[in-house]
């Protein structure tokens, strides 16, 4: 959005050609500019455009980016942004772990600890929301919010953005849930441009990242919480009870109600954990389903897999294979 002034350094630093890729294509996602972006943009020769009558955020940005280069056949997709603050001459690096096979998902490291204009706090908080990320998913990323990103085409078939502040959390959490592979690439970001417009403040950022972050982990490990919850409900229902059950064995129950409607609260609790537990993995099982059908409407809509495939092959058995005389089995990725 308004990127003008820092588009044309974007653009001119974008290799036209990279080792193992047949075709660079740009494409520009205009977010509701009201500046001339779209104009330095074609002046640059940029054909491809996704375009928003009004700002819509900068996760619906990405998604729609990610259709479009989709829809027009990408095999891998590389997002960077339009203030300059990454250096795209880095994207050879970034796509190459995806040609060779070892990564659905390649993210930078932008090693936040030496970009200077960043606050001690704010090393902290990217530090700390970054361990925070990686618990929820399972991974071991520097760099969780880094934006500069390389995705294979399989990798964007599987994944799903739902949050309407930004991808970068969520689809790592999904990522990490759905076993795919990921790799990190450290980075030097160029000289500041411009504030950021994603968020007003720190505070704003870290708020509204705790809540993607919670719904993504909720969305892939609701047992954890409920289980969790229910767990510690019991046992401190359990304790007043107890304890009002032997004063009342002593003939002194009758003084200690409190305990037995104090523990009675904390035992409800804990019951309606456990049926959350049952409804959220019923809900879950759903989500599976309709995120293996949401995967294959794309597929069929976006022409199929390309590079790197589907996740597993075909594999023709001889005629006498397990005394079957035609048999077709599936090889997955891992080898199983």
């Amino acid at each position: 959005m308004n990127e003008e002034a820092t588009l044309p350094s974007v653009i001119e630093s974008i290799p036209k050609e990279i080792s193992g890729v047949d075709e660079v294509h740009i494409l520009v996602v205009d977010d509701g500019s009201t500046d001339r972006t779209i104009e330095v943009a074609r002046d640059l020769g940029v054909v491809h455009f996704v375009r928003h009558a009004r700002n819509m955020g900068l996760a619906r940005s990405f998604r729609d980016g990610v259709d479009y280069a989709l829809a027009h056949g990408a095999d891998v997709v590389v997002n960077t942004d339009g203030d300059n603050q990454y250096p795209q001459e880095r994207i050879p690096d970034l796509v190459q772990p995806i040609l060779e096979g070892r990564a659905d998902i390649v993210i930078a490291d932008r090693q936040t600890a030496t970009i200077q204009h960043f606050s001690p706090f704010k090393r902290a908080m990217q530090r700390v929301g970054s361990q925070v990320v990686n618990a929820a998913a399972g991974t071991a990323l520097p760099d969780a919010a880094s934006g500069f990103r390389a995705y294979s085409r399989n990798s964007l078939f599987r994944l799903n953005v739902v949050t309407q502040f930004s991808y970068c959390m969520e689809t790592i959490i999904q990522a990490g849930n759905k076993r795919l592979r990921i790799e990190s690439v450290p980075v030097e970001t160029n000289a500041k441009t411009r504030e950021s417009r994603l968020f007003k403040n720190i505070w704003q950022h870290m708020f509204k990242s705790g809540i993607a972050i919670t719904r993504s982990f909720l969305m892939f490990n609701p047992h954890t919480v409920l289980v969790t919850l229910g767990v510690i409900m019991s046992l401190l229902g359990l304790v007043p009870m107890v304890r009002w059950f032997v004063l009342w064995i002593l003939g002194e129950g009758s003084g200690n109600l409190q305990s037995l409607l104090f523990g009675a609260v904390f035992l409800l609790g804990a019951f309606l954990c456990f049926v959350l537990l049952v409804i959220a993995d019923l809900l879950r099982t759903n989500r599976v389903l309709l995120e293996d059908t949401l995967e294959r409407i794309k597929r069929i809509e976006f022409g199929g897999p390309h590079l790197g495939g589907s996740s597993y092959t075909v594999v023709d058995l001889p005629e006498d294979a397990d005394g079957v005389d035609e048999v077709q089995r599936m090889r997955h990725e891992d080898g199983s």
